[in-house]
């Protein structure tokens, strides 16, 4: 027998779920943050240790690798050095146009040239002409500090009212084997033989590291060793600063601008390969210590996923009451991915800060400058919001698929 029907009866209309505003879905996903906060700070612990060992192992190296940089800079990584070799006569030297066409080198920062004018310089008269105690006199040209980034100890350098007198700085092993250890009186100055004729003592310069037969060397001006010294002009070492990234190029085309007849006899020193070798030191421990914040990142997210499965099972009356109430499965799903992208961000964001923070006070306790990664900065909460999403995947579809009755029976 059939059962009787109502008549005019309407069908039961189930109330649709309301649309949850952004802000009231932040709130909901934020309850299981606030009410386990200590198991919510030791899953975004997880996080917060990769994001910050990527920021540790990127901004690190970046402020080493500045503080090299500005370190080889100073010490010639820039700096190349074109030297005469001797002819088929035995002659060494340079064309005396060479300095002026290695300055219209578009890259070339700097230049300037000396040339050993062949003179023997003594302490006095008093000893053997021919004893030059290993020192050598060379004509220099008022840049040379500038190109050098030469520091005097004491007096100063050639320049346009001395290059034409009798005037000579020393270098600081010339200075030493000469006994000269001041500059004297202003009227009664220290002065040397240089040849047959009397120099004053203007200048003492500090150790060059750059350049160590500088050290060696007396320096006189260009015009006062042609008068003086029967010098003829010609260069035997040209030094030139080049903008960094066209060192190679430079030093290619060196030999050629030089000496277009004779590029043989140009010898052009190589760049430092140190700076080479040092990149790809770092490079190799950036790979790795970029692999291992990789892994910590997957442990973290790891740990997040554990706490986000543990959620829903603890929460499941929750959930039930929720779905009762009609609370959809989308609803429900974005809760807890909410709840897993935000407990990440929260580690992501402590991990930027303890990471910046190791990496500047890092580089101020050896002296480097503080250089923050923004890329690597960037990547860092990207990540944490791509291993929020992964993490939290999973238990979000497994809350959204846990039936009303099910979920209530369970509590």
């Amino acid at each position: 027998m059939e059962s009787p029907q109502l008549v005019g009866a309407a069908p039961v209309q189930l109330p649709r779920p309301v649309r949850l505003a952004p802000l009231d879905l932040l709130r909901i996903g934020l309850v299981g943050i606030r009410t386990r906060r200590l198991r919510a700070a030791l899953s975004a612990l997880g996080i917060s240790i990769g994001i910050a060992t990527m920021i540790v192992v990127t901004g690190i190296p970046a402020a080493s690798e500045r503080a090299l940089l500005a370190e080889l800079s100073a010490l010639g990584v820039n700096l190349l050095q074109a030297t005469a070799q001797p002819d088929e006569d035995g002659v060494t030297r340079l064309p005396v146009e060479a300095p002026a066409m290695v300055a219209r080198i578009g890259p070339v920062t700097a230049t300037s040239a000396v040339a050993n004018t062949n003179t023997v310089i003594r302490r006095s008269d008093w000893i053997d002409p021919r004893d030059g105690s290993g020192l050598t006199v060379l004509a220099s040209e008022p840049a040379l500090p500038a190109t050098l980034d030469a520091r005097l100890r004491t007096g100063r350098y050639l320049d346009a009212g001395t290059e034409r007198l009798p005037t000579v700085v020393l270098g600081a092993v010339a200075a030493t084997r000469l006994g000269v250890v001041d500059l004297g009186p202003v009227d009664s100055p220290t002065q040397v033989l240089v040849g047959d004729v009397w120099f004053t003592v203007i200048g003492i310069l500090e150790p060059l590291p750059l350049a160590p037969e500088i050290d060696r060397s007396a320096l006189v001006g260009w015009p006062a060793a042609e008068s003086e010294l029967g010098f003829g002009g010609h260069p035997t070492v040209i030094y030139l600063r080049v903008h960094e990234p066209s060192v190679e190029a430079v030093r290619a085309v060196l030999p050629a601008t030089i000496d277009p007849q004779r590029p043989s006899k140009v010898q052009v020193t190589r760049p430092s390969d140190a700076l080479a070798a040092k990149r790809a030191t770092e490079s190799s421990f950036a790979s790795l210590f970029l692999a291992l914040a990789g892994v910590a990142l997957l442990v973290g997210g790891i740990g997040v996923a554990n706490t986000m499965v543990i959620s829903v099972l603890e929460r499941r009356s929750e959930i039930g009451l929720r779905r009762a109430l009609g609370a959809s499965r989308g609803q429900i799903r974005a809760q807890f991915l909410t709840e897993s992208v935000a407990l990440s961000l929260l580690g992501g964001l402590a991990g930027t800060a303890l990471g910046l923070l190791a990496s500047a006070g890092y580089a101020i306790v050896n002296g480097w400058p503080v250089v923050v990664p923004p890329g690597a900065t960037l990547a860092g909460l990207g990540a944490a919001l791509l291993v929020g999403v992964v993490a939290g995947s999973y238990p979000a579809l497994q809350a959204a698929g846990l039936p009303p009755t099910r979920a209530l029976a369970a509590a």
